[in-house]
């Protein structure tokens, strides 16, 4: 197979790993983060958790579950990308979903810098320096630094997952014949779109979870 060639498989391969286990870890990585909103010993909690694991099961299960299909899933997407002809300058083409297909490449390229922001100031982080670094207490206070440009930061870069992740089920399903009618993909749309919606709102509250507790005494991070 050329390399300069799309293939097939690559291509459903690509979509697959986008909602499973790309996908799936998203979700599961909101939804345990706004475990701040009961408090730091909660949110800890999560962190003690997976700590608790033998060091090489935990790194196996990154690897295998995260980081090759996250990695693989990003450099074949800006491979598309990369090929890719965009159509909303055109006057014919100025659909909605026209409008999503761009915004679905434009979140990548976001979602993607962002999260090796984040895997490094978390997973990486982490393993150097210690579980400490990734705690409440130092997530609260890097949060609300600098004015709360991290904050800003984080909540655009939740944004720009949630959406990228919200409208491949809607491409995913079409891609792999699940919604063929007119009918079907438009109520898938707007499913996308309520996921959207949500997956953002756990992601935000996430993050104010680290702002209406009092303030945890911390290392500087």
């Amino acid at each position: 197979m050329s390399i300069g060639r799309e293939s097939y498989f690559l291509h459903k391969l690509h979509s697959l790993t986008g909602i499973i286990p790309v996908g799936y870890y998203l979700v599961q990585h909101l939804t345990l983060n706004t475990f701040t909103l009961a408090g730091p010993e909660y949110f800890n909690s999560v962190i003690h958790f997976f700590e608790s694991m033998p060091p090489h099961f935990l790194y196996t299960l990154k690897a295998v579950a995260i980081w090759i299909p996250l990695i693989f899933h990003a450099v074949y997407g800006l491979f598309i990308s990369s090929r890719a002809l965009p159509n909303i300058t055109m006057k014919a083409f100025r659909y909605r979903e026209n409008w999503m297909y761009t915004m679905q490449r434009v979140t990548g390229f976001m979602a993607f810098a962002f999260l090796i922001y984040h895997m490094y100031t978390t997973s990486v982080t982490g393993a150097l320096y210690g579980a400490h670094y990734i705690q409440y207490a130092a997530w609260q206070e890097k949060l609300t630094s600098y004015n709360y440009a991290f904050l800003i930061l984080y909540m655009f870069g939740v944004i720009t997952c949630t959406y990228h992740f919200s409208y491949g089920i809607w491409n995913f399903c079409i891609r792999w014949g699940l919604t063929i009618s007119e009918k079907s993909q438009l109520t898938m749309q707007k499913f996308s779109f309520f996921c959207f919606i949500i997956l953002t709102l756990m992601g935000w509250a996430a993050l104010a979870g680290f702002l209406i507790h009092p303030i945890q005494q911390s290392i500087s991070v």
